[in-house]
């Protein structure tokens, strides 16, 4: 796709120690377009944060492909990283220790990571990065003055800092409270529409329901996709929605290159299966799946 921007085609990641070796991904096929807003789900272990960790240039993969803003990522030398992560991707972590410098101002976190030379404009981008996250009356107060959430909003104005093309969120509201996820929820929504291409992995319920498109990770692979129903699409504000209880999304069984399926292990236990065996039929412009009657269980 032309409008791709990051497109991964069968990657897989093998963790290997000297007792084990853990399956991380398992030929995971994902396409993100331009100026989308994406969530990613799923257990610990699925390999949704060995994924992102990928798009951010930190890991690299034991097979398959991946393609950033028209680069293979894993083709790059030493040299090209360093500029990919420098300029391509912004990384907002759960743990704020991985994002912020204690001993600096919160002005001075946010012009570290910029490449303009003009000490002047770095100035006058940081204040302009902090007022986007509100937090203006801020800039010089060090981070053990400041509340977990707000540390974390500072830390999305550092991701910003040399506008990167895609900006990466490892559980950005996994450590604040509901009111302070919002908030972030807010600047990250506001973010996309002006164009910006987000990808978030998140165990936050009401912020996955929120979000236009929520991709599902189980055991390496893409397993679903969930998309925003359109009644929902401009009420993302409102406080008469409950975003952990509705069913704001219709969710879709991923196909994948060779035609296989993950069936959600609910459907799987309504089948009473009494082996991995299942009929497969269409039927007046449906697929069914059921247990062959001699295979059901007792």
């Amino acid at each position: 796709m032309s409008d791709a921007m990051i497109q991964a085609d069968g990657l897989v990641k093998i963790y290997k120690t000297k007792q084990t070796e853990v399956l991380a991904l398992q030929g995971l096929d994902l396409t993100v377009e331009e100026g989308e807003l994406t969530a990613l789900i799923g257990n610990s272990g699925s390999g949704k944060s060995t994924f992102l960790n990928m798009i951010g240039g930190l890991d690299r993969p034991s097979a398959g492909s991946l393609m950033v803003c028209g680069k293979n990522l894993f083709k790059m030398s030493e040299k090209e990283l360093v500029a990919y992560k420098r300029d391509t991707v912004g990384f907002v972590w759960q743990n704020n220790g991985r994002n912020l410098l204690p001993y600096l101002s919160v002005l001075e976190n946010i012009m570290l990571p910029m490449n303009l030379k003009d000490t002047k404009k770095k100035k006058e981008k940081a204040l302009e990065l902090l007022d986007r996250v509100g937090l203006s009356s801020k800039k010089n107060s060090r981070m053990n003055m400041m509340s977990g959430g707000e540390q974390q909003r500072v830390a999305i104005a550092i991701a910003l800092a040399n506008s990167p093309k895609i900006l990466l969120a490892d559980e950005p509201t996994g450590s604040v409270d509901t009111k302070t996820a919002d908030m972030i929820f807010d600047i990250f929504t506001e973010l996309n529409r002006e164009g910006q291409t987000i990808l978030i992995v998140t165990h936050d319920v009401a912020l996955s329901k929120k979000v236009k498109r929520v991709v599902a990770i189980r055991d390496g692979k893409i397993s679903s996709e969930r998309i925003l129903k359109e009644k929902y699409a401009d009420r993302l504000k409102e406080i008469t929605v409950d975003w952990r209880n509705e069913e704001t999304q219709e969710e879709y069984v991923i196909v994948d290159k060779v035609g296989r399926v993950q069936i959600p292990r609910e459907i799987l236990d309504h089948l009473s299966l009494k082996d991995n065996k299942v009929k497969l039929e269409f039927q007046d412009g449906k697929v069914v799946i059921s247990a062959p009657e001699e295979l059901k269980g007792e």
